[in-house]
């Protein structure tokens, strides 16, 4: 009994479980394509104005996938794998 107490004390008992780190890593990747379909538009002249800054794509399809991704790590964050099922 002492040896099997042992051993329970060494091994390490993590937070999140792999379920948990990929459902992060889909997160990360919706935040990041969020983050790259924000980016560019701009114009090499100052003096003229682009208004391919505004369309849809940079001002509501980019900012919806970035809060959808934090969202995504909220819920990973608050996954339970070992939860059982009814």
């Amino acid at each position: 009994m002492g040896e099997q107490k042992r051993k329970e004390q060494r091994e390490p008992k993590f937070i999140f479980t792999k379920k948990n780190y990929q459902v992060m890593a889909i997160g990360l990747g919706v935040i990041a394509l969020g983050f790259i379909l924000m980016s560019g538009g701009g114009s090499d002249d100052p003096d003229v104005f682009n208004p391919e800054i505004y369309n849809f794509r940079r001002i509501r399809l980019a900012p919806f996938l970035v809060l959808l991704g934090f969202g995504i790590e909220v819920y990973a964050i608050l996954l339970n794998p070992n939860k059982k099922k009814k």
